[in-house]
């Protein structure tokens, strides 16, 4: 028997994300501009990593509260007042390892083996590879895409749900495509919820890289009512440059708050205290940094997608939220290897589609979330590349 059959199926079925390949690839290389993962290039802001020191240098480095600090619960709680107009207690919130920590915890939550759970594709691969490796199916259902636009079907998502499915997994708005749900589609899931008696498990870790006209894009918390069943994931991550540090977050009903504290226990037992002093600082302070960002992406955005889309070689329109263009080119049949050639071509590097999954086979993506001159720089590379093919 070899050491790789004598693990587990299910672990060793995890696929090699196609995102990082790409990273491994071309990590390293002089003159390379990084597109590939969702990031900015901006490090974490001052003020957030002085309270992070002070905290670790005051010896706050012991065992902590395993459903989050008081004061980062309530900073959440008046988070979400300011930018939710929602009034929750913090009884809702949990501190999580990470956005993908959160995700892993919802699913373990709502699934247990041999149910299924829905998500929209494409989507980002740790959706499909959690849902999978916690013993759940990952039914994915493409959305549409016409016009260099993506959209739901409501019907179809009716369509695909049968006895085993217990939940669906709603990210807006999405990575890679940008699709964002408009307030009537997040109304037309949560009745199909509802009368299906699904849960939900909303990832919102894009909802302010909203450039629709808004302060942030449509949410569940618009529109829901006590008793749905709805779990949030989000994460400091993307808003606060914050990718390296693994924080992220739940808002959950409280009826299962025991629940949640128990698998944050048996999986990561907490996030270090002196960490949640440096999110508590983010929150709290960093509504200005946040802004910045947002202004800064919803630039960089155009600056690309407006020079591919001249190229009159690429499907495409402006994504109404995240920060990825989702690009279909003309001529590109297999994205991985597109992906690698245009590395090794053109020193630029995008993830490929077919990470994705179901839908993304024929797409490049490309994070926008960087300085605006750079972004500019990238964009005249890709469209001389594409024309060339």
């Amino acid at each position: 028997m070899s050491i790789l059959s004598s693990l587990s199926p299910r672990a060793v079925a995890a696929p090699e994300s196609g995102i990082v390949e790409v990273i491994n690839y071309a990590r390293g290389r002089e003159g390379l501009i990084p597109l590939w993962a969702g990031e900015g290039d901006l490090p974490s802001p001052d003020f957030v990593n002085r309270a992070t020191s002070e905290a670790l240098m005051a010896g706050e480095t012991f065992y902590t509260w395993q459903r989050g600090i008081p004061e980062l619960r309530q900073a959440l709680a008046d988070y979400y007042q300011r930018h939710f107009a929602v009034s929750l207690s913090t009884d809702h919130f949990y501190v999580t390892g990470s956005g993908m920590h959160a995700i892993m915890l919802a699913v373990q939550a709502v699934t247990s083996p041999g149910d299924e759970m829905i998500y929209l594709s494409p989507t980002w691969p740790n959706i499909i590879a959690a849902i999978e490796i916690a013993g759940a199916h990952a039914v994915g259902l493409p959305l549409d895409f016409t016009g260099g636009r993506w959209s739901l079907d409501i019907d179809k998502l009716d369509a695909v749900i049968t006895p085993k499915t217990k939940s669906l997994f709603i990210n807006t708005p999405s990575n890679p495509t940008g699709w964002t749900a408009t307030t009537e589609d997040l109304k037309a899931i949560l009745a199909l919820a509802r009368k299906r008696g699904l849960w939900i498990i909303a990832d919102e870790i894009y909802a302010r890289y909203y450039y629709g006209g808004a302060v942030r894009a449509p949410s569940f918390l618009d529109i829901m009512e006590e008793g749905d069943r709805i779990i949030f994931a989000n994460s400091f991550s993307k808003n606060w440059s914050m990718t390296g540090w693994r924080v992220g977050w739940l808002v959950a009903p409280p009826e299962i708050g025991q629940v949640i504290e128990n698998l944050v226990q048996y999986s990561n037992s907490g996030v270090a205290q002196f960490m949640q002093r440096g999110a508590v600082v983010a929150l709290n302070e960093g509504d200005e940094f946040v802004e910045a960002n947002i202004r800064r992406a919803h630039q960089s955005r155009d600056i690309l997608c407006d020079a591919l889309i001249a190229t009159n070689r690429v499907e495409t329109l402006k994504p109404d939220g995240a920060l990825y263009a989702f690009l279909k080119v003309d001529g590109v049949t297999d994205s991985r290897r597109a992906a690698l050639d245009i590395v090794d071509k053109i020193g630029v590097a995008l993830a490929p589609g077919s990470a994705f999954g179901k839908g993304g086979e024929l797409f490049l993506r490309a994070c926008f979330l960087r300085d605006p001159a750079q972004i500019e720089e990238a964009a005249g590379r890709l469209a001389d590349y594409i024309n060339r093919i």
